[in-house]
C-alpha cells in the first residue's frame, strides 16, 4: 500500500548510510499511526540527518545548526493541534544544540525528538561529535578523542524528561514502536537512534552497533533510579524504553494563553485584533 508520506526523488546520502534505514522506520511509524498529513510538521537543524524531512512528503522547517528545538517549541505553542517531530543528528542536537536540549527538557513541550546518533560529524567530514567514543582518531582528533562522551539518555533522565528511549537501525521493529509510542506520548519524548556513518566512522559500523547492543527486558520505565542506572550501561548498550513519566504538565498547558482558552492562537481572530489595537 502506498505511503502518502514518502517522497520520490534523489537522496543525497552516501550508499549504505544508516540514514536510509531510519528514514524507512520513521515513514513506517507515521503511516501506521495514520497521522493527519495536514497537521504534521517535522523540524530539523543542519547536517546529513537534518536533511531527513526534505526526503518525506511532510510540512517541515529546516533551521540553523543546533536550533531545531526552539523552533519546534514555538511551532507547537502557536498551534498545539499539530504533531511536531524533530529529526536531527547527534552533533546538531547535543553539540551546537546542547543548551536548547537541556532547556527543552525542562520546559517539556509536547514534541517528539528523534536523534540520528552515528557518533561522528557526517556533513562536515568526520570530526568527533559529542557522542564519539574515547580513543577514536579523526582528521581533527589525530591522537584520538580524550573527552568523555555525552550520555544523552542519562542527561535526559536526570532532568526528568518525560519519555526517554534508545533505538537502532539494526532493530527496525523495536525502533518503530519506540517512535510510535513517543509520538502518542504527551510531553517531551527523546529517541536516540544508533545508525552507522559508513564514510567517516569506520569503528562504529552497522556490525559494531549490532554486536554492542541488546534489548531491555524486565524493566519498569517508571522507576527513575533504575532507568538512570540502565542509561549508564555501555559495551553493550541497552535498547528500548528507559524512562516514562506520564504526570508532567506540558509546556503549552503551563502558559497563561492556554490555561484560559485551549484554542490555537491562529484561530483567535478577535483576540489578535485586540492585541494589535493595543499596540497602536
Amino acid at each position: 500500500m502506498e505511503n502518502i508520506f514518502e517522497r520520490q526523488g534523489e537522496i543525497a546520502w552516501c550508499p549504505g548510510c544508516g540514514n536510509f534505514g531510519l528514514r524507512k522506520i520513521v515513514l513506517s511509524a507515521i503511516k501506521e499511526l495514520n497521522l493527519d498529513q495536514k497537521n504534521l510538521v517535522f523540524v530539523s537543524g543542519i547536517g546529513q540527518a537534518a536533511k531527513a524531512p526534505q526526503y518525506m512528503n511532510v510540512h517541515y522547517f529546516n533551521g540553523l545548526h543546533g536550533r531545531a528545538l526552539p523552533a519546534a517549541t514555538g511551532i507547537k505553542i502557536a498551534n498545539p493541534e499539530l504533531t511536531v517531530i524533530v529529526e536531527s543528528g547527534d552533533g546538531d542536537m547535543y553539540g551546537e544544540g546542547g543548551n536548547h536540549f537541556l532547556h527543552s527538557i525542562r520546559r517539556n513541550p509536547d514534541i517528539t525528538v528523534i536523534v540520528h546518533n552515528n557518533m561522528v560529524y557526517g556533513l562536515t567530514k568526520g570530526q568527533a561529535s559529542p557522542t564519539s567514543q574515547k580513543g577514536m582518531v579523526t582528521p581533527i582528533q589525530v591522537e584520538g578523542v580524550f573527552e568523555t562522551p555525552v550520555n544523552p539518555l542519562a542527561l535526559a533522565i536526570s532532568l526528568d524528561a518525560s519519555y526517554v528511549a534508545r533505538g537502532s537501525v539494526g532493530e527496525p521493529e523495536l525502533t518503530k514502536e519506540l517512535i510510535k509510542n513517543a509520538i502518542l506520548h504527551k510531553g517531551f519524548a527523546l529517541i536516540d537512534v544508533f545508525q552507522a556513518c559508513v564514510s567517516f566512522n569506520k569503528i562504529n559500523t552497522h556490525k559494531w552497533f549490532k554486536e554492542n547492543t541488546y534489548k531491555i527486558e524486565n524493566h519498569n520505565p517508571e522507576d527513575k533510579v533504575k532507568a538512570f542506572e540502565l542509561a549508564l550501561k555501555e559495551y553493550p548498550f541497552p535498547l528500548g524504553l528507559f524512562y516514562l513519566n506520564r504526570n508532567k504538565i506540558v509546556f503549552e498547558d503551563n502558559l497563561p494563553l492556554y490555561r484560559r482558552n485551549k484554542e490555537s492562537l491562529y484561530k483567535r481572530k478577535n483576540e489578535i485584533k485586540e492585541i494589535l489595537k493595543s499596540k497602536k
